[in-house]
């Protein structure tokens, strides 16, 4: 069969053209593939070569650190805190010259709650490493924990000024790009191998407890001999902050030891102003008045007593030495309790009738409504432990809506397990009492209910004996009186914390 041709005409050009009706022409956009004789899908636009390219990161903008620490200190917060009080601006004063190098060691004393962590601690180490990224500082507190929260504050202000490290930024330990950076520890802790050019210590004390404890006070001070001191780089500062426990706590080491030792420079700022005030504040005059008013320190001391408050907000520890309770503060005496009062006794047990021998003591406690502390039924006595199994049946026999506590040493716990197996005080509000502070510290805690004349004493044969003891007290030949009383308000605070807040 033949094929059919194509006529071909010849167009106006003189060009031949076909006869066929010619398809409708479809543009392309210049970046829409296109389809080679293969088949397969090209593009349209002209394959430019590779050339490879590193994009230069961005850098992060940065704040200009001013020279001087008070400027820079007005603008590294919120603006509500001007650090414009006195006491702030003393401490500014102060800080130059240990930037300067002029002062070597330092000591601040002040009461809690009134800034001394923020200015010095966060502010002063943040801006000293934002002027100087290459300054390694060593921050140290009672423990790890607050060591750490304190370094975490410290980075989040050094990196608004100054590039910080990828590779090293934990809490405990962050530098900067430029070397320098930041190692918190807790007392105790080691920090081997980390070189300091400033070190800040801050409240090296916990509570109360270390405070009164010889053994952590001995720790702290080994811990700044053997392991702070021998991180320090030639001619760095040391800044000591804290609030003052103790007669003997690491700053009244270190200030004793002036004479033959390093000389401090010793800033101490009380909550109320006495004779010759660095800030020239009048006496009695608050620190920092819109916060803590002369009426709300006055509160303070009568809830903690002098002990506490005029070691914690005055900077002047008391020796124990000098005696915790006060024969005026005893004087308030009662025929009998008001009625309808849940009482505690509490036992302070020893076993011997020598006559150089502690003896057993048991006194019975109780809070009125009013936040009185009742004491009564007083016992003082040198007993066997067959006695004093006895004595204490009597007692949960003959006293109801009270609760018998023993303290487990010695042979308490036992004594307890004994009395409630063989019947005698089987469901019976009987217990043993574990204590884990000393005599000291537990009286503590019922002194500023004593000082502020709000204990009453019911009547009785024991008084004169108690008190007198009391008084002597911790200087006493015994304590057992006072123990047995602070066994029982122990157990009134643990079965409602609104009588009693302990330190």
């Amino acid at each position: 069969m033949a094929k059919r041709k194509t006529k071909q005409s010849r167009g106006a050009n003189g060009k031949f053209v076909s006869a066929k009706p010619a398809e409708p022409v479809i543009e392309l956009e210049k970046d829409e593939p296109k389809s080679d004789a293969s088949g397969k899908f090209v593009s349209a636009k002209p394959v430019e070569p590779v050339i490879d390219q590193v994009k230069e990161p961005k850098k992060k903008a940065t704040k200009s650190v001013s020279k001087n620490f008070s400027v820079w200190l007005k603008g590294s917060g919120p603006t509500k805190w001007k650090w414009d009080l006195p006491h702030q601006q003393y401490i500014c004063e102060k800080l130059d010259s240990v930037t300067s190098g002029e002062t070597k060691r330092m000591m601040v004393f002040m009461p809690p709650r009134h800034g001394k962590s923020e200015l010095v601690t966060i502010r002063y180490a943040a801006w000293r490493i934002a002027r100087d990224p290459k300054l390694n500082i060593i921050l140290a507190s009672y423990n790890q924990k607050l060591a750490n929260r304190f370094s975490r504050r410290v980075r989040r202000l050094v990196e608004q000024y100054v590039p910080m490290a990828d590779d090293r930024k934990a809490a405990d330990e962050w530098e900067t790009k430029a070397g320098g950076g930041m190692r918190a520890v807790g007392v105790g802790g080691g920090i081997t191998g980390f070189g300091a050019g400033l070190v800040i210590i801050d409240d090296p004390v916990k509570n109360r407890a270390e405070a009164e404890s010889r053994v952590r006070r001995d720790n702290a001070s080994l811990w700044f001999n053997d392991d702070i001191y021998t991180r320090l780089e030639p001619e760095a500062p040391i800044i000591l902050i804290q609030t003052r426990w103790h007669e003997d706590d690491l700053a009244g080491r270190l200030i004793s030891e002036m004479d033959e030792g390093e000389t401090w420079d010793v800033i101490n700022l009380p909550a109320l102003a006495e004779s010759d005030d660095p800030l020239g504040r009048e006496p009695g005059e608050p620190l920092w008045s819109k916060r803590f008013s002369a009426a709300r320190l006055a509160a303070i001391h009568r809830r903690q007593g002098s002990y506490s408050f005029e070691a914690l907000y005055q900077q002047r520890p008391i020796p124990r030495s000098g005696g915790l309770f006060k024969r005026e503060w005893f004087t308030r005496i009662v025929e009998r309790a008001p009625a309808d009062l849940v009482w505690a006794r509490g036992y302070d047990l020893a076993i011997s009738q020598d006559t150089r021998a502690d003896y057993t003591a048991s006194f019975r406690c109780a809070f009125g409504d009013d936040g009185i502390l009742y004491i009564a039924d007083g016992f003082r006595q040198r007993l066997t432990y067959t006695q004093q199994r006895k004595f204490i049946a009597e007692r949960i026999a003959n006293e109801p809506k009270t609760l018998h506590g023993v303290e487990s040493a010695l042979h308490g716990q036992a004594l307890v397990q004994d009395l409630i197996a063989s019947g005698a005080c089987r469901g019976k509000p009987l217990r043993s009492v574990r204590v884990t502070d000393d005599k000291w510290i537990r009286a503590h805690s019922w002194a500023p209910v004593a000082e502020v004349g709000s204990v009453v004493l019911v009547a009785g044969s024991w008084i004169k004996e108690f008190v007198d003891e009391a008084c002597a007290f911790p200087a006493s030949p015994h304590d057992d009186q006072v123990d047995a009383v602070s066994l029982a308000v122990s157990m009134l605070a643990a079965r409602d914390r609104k009588f009693l807040r302990t330190f």
